[in-house]
């Protein structure tokens, strides 16, 4: 590779997105199957999948090889009733992840992981409209602001007294999901408090294409999230009223290489643009259906292989 990169995954390939689930993996199955996988690293994933035990997972991490990339804030990022939960968690989170073993710094990286990655979610208007830019309702001036001082008051909290970068992640279903709300949050959350977190997947699911973005907002992205879509599943699901990760459990999320995503620009892109650090591998899906985890994972870390990852 012309600049150095590291693959890695996320807990969400093997269905976790909601902590309340209860067909969600053991989290030491995850990191078991991370490691058969030959990742190195992984997220933390959603609030409380993994105990929030320095010891307990600092041994679980170092048995396996593993180290955590990023932490993970997925919640309702506009109500100012939530500003405490959220800081609480950031704090929580934060503090786990800089005690835990660091993983490594490449030559050119903008920011030293671990991140700590945010996403709006818990809307139901918006998460029954996601991928559908001219339905999808707004916020009103009032409540977006609510949203960037939350966003503001977790990315301050982050970096002030844990040194962690935040890395606001456009997320379907969310508040900030569509190109005109990813404009306008990089215009009010400056680049010294946050950078971004793009992911080809949901550029895609949500009507942007994956490498303009990267191009246009190269400036604030500090880390990347990889998927592919599949493009049949996409257009049913397209045509359904039906929540995101509904969608996800129905396959519009494929092993990469298989799906829409146009990979090898993308590889050109990133080597054009010196793009040095981590990149996480995801693929949603329904914790029912797990068998085909480790095959899928393999599959698009084999594809990734062959355009030059």
């Amino acid at each position: 590779m012309s600049t150095p990169i590291t693959i890695t995954t996320a807990p969400c390939c093997w269905g976790v997105d909601d902590v309340k689930n209860p067909y969600l993996p053991n989290w030491e199955k995850v990191l078991d199957e991370a490691q058969i996988a030959g990742f190195g690293g992984l997220e933390l994933g959603p609030y409380g999948y993994l105990p929030l035990d320095l010891g307990l997972v600092s041994e679980a991490l170092n048995k396996r090889g593993l180290r955590i990339v990023a932490g993970t804030i997925f919640d309702d990022l506009v109500s100012p009733a939530n500003r405490a939960n959220l800081l609480r968690q950031t704090d929580e989170i934060c503090s786990l992840i800089t005690q835990l073993p660091r993983p490594d710094t490449h030559l050119g990286q903008r920011f030293s992981a671990p991140y700590l990655t945010v996403m709006d979610w818990g809307h139901d208007e918006r998460d029954y409209t996601a991928g559908h830019s001219d339905r999808a309702p707004r916020l009103d001036d009032g409540a977006w602001s609510g949203m960037v001082e939350n966003i503001r008051a977790v990315a301050t909290l982050a970096r002030d007294k844990f040194g962690v970068r935040a890395t606001i992640h456009p997320h379907a279903g969310g508040y900030i999901e569509f190109a005109d709300e990813l404009e306008r949050i990089t215009g009010d959350i400056p680049a010294d408090l946050a950078g971004l977190c793009l992911d080809t997947g949901h550029m895609t699911y949500s009507g942007m294409d994956p490498v303009a973005t990267l191009r246009h907002y190269w400036n604030r992205v500090d880390y990347i999230h990889f998927k592919d879509i599949d493009a049949k599943i996409y257009q049913e699901v397209m045509g359904e009223r039906i929540r995101f990760f509904e969608a996800c459990a129905k396959g519009v999320m494929c092993p990469i290489g298989r799906g829409s995503i146009d990979y090898s620009a993308i590889r050109t892109l990133l080597t054009e643009l010196g793009y040095s650090g981590y990149i996480t591998i995801e693929q949603e899906r329904d914790p029912l259906n797990t068998s085909s985890i480790l095959n899928d994972l393999a599959a698009s870390r084999s594809f990734l292989a062959r355009v030059g990852f």
